[in-house]
């Protein structure tokens, strides 16, 4: 079986060194590793990394990225992992995807356990993240695997022969959010989506590199309806998550964590639900804010 790592990246050449390095200790390596960034200043010196690398350049925001990376390897490559650039994932994640893939012939999609997530927080710290991973007893005994509503887009893998002309979303433009949903709902016509528990990593987090809270605000509301008019969310689900945000930076608005930009968040959910009141359902109107 082969498999191939895709990392798209954006403003975290630093990151991307140290990721490469840690990938170079997996027990059983990737084929081929893919860094996907809109040019070679988002990459950095590389020279630390043990593992050959490919660079795919030219297409800005994450699903394009992850899109452009995604056609270099289709062709010679049995299984496609896609990690975010601060997900640090434990050293025998790519052995034991592998062994589940082999086991289960209708398995088409799989995310792994999140040990820790500093995306609900501060951030975590790439050696916090190692010492979490060494701390954690899961391990191939505890092949617990349940079926999903998706995988999660710091860490997921996908079989390329269910994947077809299937393409991250583009109109989810810049951070995505919920491109991981919106793919992986629509590769459950083709099998199982499921989470394993056996692979495991800690996502950092990372604040770098993320996009403005305005920005992010405006897709936390559009997005979701543009997936539910799509059919690739539930209303329920996607309304869901749209009262859960909003709910939240109304509240934390006015006592934000330092971390978070709850009011460009709130602004951004005020602007997404005028224009939803006009009947614009435009996710790529966030590239205007």
């Amino acid at each position: 079986m082969r498999l191939a790592v895709i990392v798209p990246t954006y403003g975290r050449p630093a990151l991307v060194a140290r990721l490469l390095a840690h990938l170079s200790q997996q027990s059983r390596p990737p084929d081929r590793i893919v860094i996907s960034a809109p040019d070679a200043s988002h990459v950095g010196e590389l020279s630390a990394a043990a593992v050959p690398v490919e660079f795919s350049f030219g297409k800005h925001g994450l699903s394009a990225q992850r899109n452009q990376a995604l056609e270099k390897v289709l062709g010679d490559t049995d299984v496609v992992v896609f990690f975010d650039d601060d997900f640090v994932p434990a050293n025998d994640y790519i052995e034991l995807l592998e062994r589940g893939f082999a086991k289960h012939p209708d398995w088409v999609a799989v995310t792994g356990h999140v040990i820790a997530d500093g995306i609900k927080g501060r951030g975590i710290a790439f050696d916090e993240a190692i010492a979490a991973i060494a701390g954690d007893a899961r391990s191939i005994r505890h092949w617990r695997w349940r079926e999903v509503f998706s995988t999660y887009g710091c860490n997921m893998a996908f079989r390329t022969n269910s994947i077809g002309p299937l393409r991250f979303d583009e109109r989810l433009p810049l951070y995505g959010w919920q491109e991981d949903v919106d793919f992986s709902s629509q590769m459950r016509s083709a099998g199982r989506v499921v989470k394993l528990d056996s692979i495991r990593g800690v996502h950092l987090g990372a604040k770098a590199g993320r996009v403005s809270g305005r920005r992010f605000g405006y897709s936390q509301v559009v997005n979701p309806i543009y997936l539910i008019r799509k059919g690739t969310v539930t209303g329920k689900r996607g309304l869901a998550l749209i009262a859960r945000n909003l709910a939240a930076n109304t509240v934390r608005s006015i006592w934000s964590e330092p971390h978070i930009d709850r009011r460009g968040r709130f602004v951004g959910n005020l602007i997404g639900l005028l224009h939803l009141a006009k009947g614009r359902i435009e996710p790529e109107h966030a590239l205007k804010l």
